[in-house]
């Protein structure tokens, strides 16, 4: 005879069987890579990103964006409004001295875009590049700007860009970091521009050497250890996890410890894998010299965007390389010295050609999205009426080249002496949702619930930009 089961016995038999449930998950939990490969919710066109940061400010009057009338109205005053005036006072209508650009520009390539001679090597490549040239953002101090730039904010603790990445995608290679910063300036956001933020601590970026110092530095410290032998390093190692996994028990769902043991992991695969990777020892004479490695200008730079490369195609999902000389003062940062553009100029462009170069014959630039750019542009005037240009966070230029962008291509324009977007407008928060798209993830599903609400890196706002997409 069938007896009649009443809720609460069927919950009470059921009980153990609930928790076993519950049990499995949290063990299963343990065991998960958080840095897992994972597979990109939309087809993705790229695999991995070389951001090439120019800190301060590259006058795009000056290099990418070709405005003939700076020339026809140099020297003349006409009314504009300032981005410090309105962000200080609110108002608009400075009179100051249109400045034409210090260096000449001519078409290049067999897309005839106009470029100038502060980028000469560059300029051998416009057929593979992708121009914006009507980009604005947020902040008109370097700060504020910069960590814009990074991480979709100016002032409040976000994740930057590569964290975001490494969440959403995880890394392709589990013996190297998954992102990692190359040179990064200690000014400016520091550490924020390559940290995790309210993320898992296992996101964040690992950084290599400082702005400023000799790429030489630009390595892991105690890599290795010469003093014990592998067997006696194995066998300390294993005391180490098991120490830790007595730890984690004690402190389930710590995000940070966890980080710190993943990074320990980490640590001990690198030290058969990564020594290699960062040595350019075994590359040929011909790709130094590609680079510039080896000459006075541009050795140092060289030797970031070699390694960049190496990084790139050994796995690492997210690879930033600052050009910044000092915290005080950022490279590009040319106030009343604009000829000292030439010299950083000098510094980069060689290396730069050299890893676009690079990359493609290798077969790396049809998977590896190269971002080229600055936090913010510089006025098409003469900041005080000196011989430099002010910040100009209201239209810039940016380029992309490589995987799934239209290559020999310009988007977007600023007005006719290259002061506001005004065309195509396209916000930073705009590029971060195009360059996710690229690699498979989009903007407004990549989220983060904390505080009490879901969080992105593009927070309410942008748009895909499709009219760039090869």
């Amino acid at each position: 005879m069938n007896m009649p089961i009443s809720r609460r016995d069927l919950l009470r038999g059921a009980g153990c069987g609930f928790g076993y449930l519950a049990l499995a998950g949290l063990a299963t939990a343990e065991t998960v890579n958080p840095l897992a490969p994972r597979v990109p919710p939309i087809p993705a066109r790229a695999k991995r990103v070389i951001f090439l940061f120019m800190q301060g400010g590259v006058s795009q009057v000056d290099s990418f964006d070709h405005k003939p009338q700076l020339d026809s109205a140099d020297g003349k005053m006409m009314s504009f409004d300032d981005a410090r005036v309105l962000a200080n006072t609110g108002k608009r209508g400075s009179s100051q001295r249109v400045m034409k650009p210090l260096w000449k520009f001519a078409q290049h390539g067999e897309c005839g875009r106009w470029s100038s001679d502060l980028f000469p090597e560059i300029n051998r490549h416009v057929d593979d590049l992708c121009f914006i040239h009507s980009m604005h953002t947020e902040g008109v101090a370097h700060g504020p700007a910069t960590l814009f730039l990074h991480c979709g904010a100016t002032t409040n603790i976000r994740p930057s860009f590569g964290s975001w990445l490494l969440y959403g995608l995880g890394t392709e290679n589990e013996n190297l970091p998954g992102f990692v910063s190359i040179a990064p300036s200690a000014g400016n956001g520091g550490a924020r521009n390559y940290g995790s933020a309210f993320l898992p601590a296992v996101y964040q970026g690992t950084p290599l050497g400082k702005a400023g110092a000799p790429a030489s530095q630009a390595t892991i410290r105690n890599l290795t250890n010469p003093g014990l032998s592998a067997a006696a390093q194995r066998r300390e190692f294993d005391l180490l996890r098991e120490l830790n996994a007595e730890q984690i028990k004690k402190a389930p769902g710590d995000s940070e410890l966890e980080a710190i043991i993943s990074s320990y992991e980490l640590a001990w695969r690198m030290q058969s894998h990564a020594p290699h990777v960062l040595d350019l020892a075994d590359e040929s004479r011909d790709t130094l010299a590609l680079y510039g490695i080896g000459e006075p200008a541009t050795d140092n730079f060289g030797r970031q965007c070699l390694m960049a490369r190496r990084l790139s195609e050994s796995g690492v999902r997210f690879v930033q390389v600052t050009y910044g000389d000092s915290t005080a003062n950022p490279a590009w940062d040319q106030h009343s010295n604009l000829p000292k553009h030439a010299e950083h100029a000098r510094n980069v462009d060689r290396p730069i050609a050299g890893l676009l170069a690079d990359l493609k014959r290798r077969g790396l630039l049809e998977d590896t999205l190269v971002w080229w750019g600055s936090e913010f542009g510089r006025t098409p005037y003469a900041e005080k009426n000196g011989t430099g240009r002010d910040h100009n966070p209201g239209g810039f230029t940016v380029w992309l080249a490589g995987a799934g962008v239209k290559p020999g291509f310009a988007f977007g324009a600023t007005d006719e002496l290259g002061h506001k977007a005004v065309v195509d407008k396209v916000h930073m928060h705009d590029l971060h949702a195009t360059i996710l798209y690229l690699l498979g993830l989009d903007h407004e599903k990549l989220t983060f619930r904390y505080a009490g609400r879901p969080f992105r890196l593009t927070d309410v706002s942008g748009t895909v930009i499709h009219d760039i997409l090869a």
